[in-house]
C-alpha cells in the first residue's frame, strides 16, 4: 500500500531519531523488557453478551525494537503456532530502526496463516480516526477474533485504557488486539513491551486514535 505519510519516529531506548516513510514509519517500544518462556494470559472464551477473547500464548519482546515482530508472534499464537521470534524479524526485515511498516507485517502473517488473503492492511491515513474508520476498525477486530485471529496494529502517542492507565510510545509501537467485548465497543490487547502489563482493555475510540496516520493488519 503506498503512501506518502512521514513520520518522525524517537527511538526512545537508543536516543536517536529518524524519519522515515509509510504507514507506519520504523515503531519502537521505549520500555521492553526482556523475558523467557511463554505465558498464557487470556484463556480463549466466547461469551453470549457479544464478546470473545482469544487464548494467547503471550512472550515480551526481548528488546526495544522487536516490538513488530513480537506483536505478529503474540497474534500468530492464538493460532496455536509457536514462531521464534528472532526468525519473525528477519522476515520483516527490521532492524534497530524497527520494522518499517504494517505493510512489512501483513505478508508474514498471511504466510505463517498458511492463506495469502487472511489478512489485509488497512490505513487510517488522518490525525485523528473519523467515526467511518473507528466503525471499520471494530467490525474488522470483531470478524478478525471471530475467525480465531488476532488484529496487529501499529500505533503511536499516548492512549488510556479502560482502568485509566496510560500507554505511551511516542516514537510508535505495534500491539496485538486478542479480544473483544460489547460487541467491540471495548477491545482486549496484549502487548510486548512490558510483561506487568501484557494484556489491558480499551475503548474502540482511543484505539481507533491510537492508529490513526498509521494502520493495523486485519482478516
Amino acid at each position: 500500500m503506498a503512501t506518502t505519510l512521514l513520520r518522525k519516529t524517537v527511538l526512545t531506548a537508543a536516543g536517536i531519531a529518524a524519519t522515515t516513510a509509510g504507514i507506519a514509519g520504523p515503531a519502537i517500544a521505549a520500555h521492553a523488557t526482556p523475558t523467557t518462556g511463554t505465558t498464557p494470559v487470556v484463556a480463549d472464551r466466547k461469551g453470549s453478551h457479544g464478546e470473545r477473547e482469544l487464548d494467547v500464548r503471550y512472550e515480551a519482546q526481548p528488546n526495544f525494537y522487536f516490538c513488530g515482530p513480537a506483536a505478529a508472534r503474540n497474534a500468530l499464537s492464538v493460532q496455536g503456532k509457536n514462531i521464534d521470534v528472532h526468525a519473525m524479524a528477519r522476515e520483516m526485515g527490521t532492524t534497530e530502526a524497527g520494522t518499517n511498516s504494517i505493510n512489512d507485517i501483513t505478508p508474514v502473517l498471511n504466510k505463517e496463516t498458511g492463506a495469502s488473503n487472511a489478512y489485509k492492511s488497512v490505513e487510517i491515513s488522518t490525525p485523528k480516526a473519523d467515526d467511518k474508520q473507528t466503525d471499520a476498525l471494530r467490525a474488522d477486530v470483531v470478524k478478525t477474533v471471530d475467525a480465531g485471529r488476532a488484529v496487529v496494529a501499529n500505533i503511536a502517542g499516548t492512549a488510556t485504557d479502560t482502568d485509566g492507565t496510560t500507554h505511551s510510545f511516542e516514537g510508535g509501537h505495534y500491539i496485538s488486539v486478542i479480544g473483544y467485548r460489547d460487541d467491540g465497543h471495548t477491545v482486549t490487547i496484549a502487548d510486548s513491551a512490558n510483561p506487568n502489563t501484557a494484556t489491558y482493555r480499551m475503548n474502540i475510540d482511543n484505539l481507533a486514535d491510537w492508529i490513526a496516520t498509521r494502520g493495523y493488519s486485519t482478516s
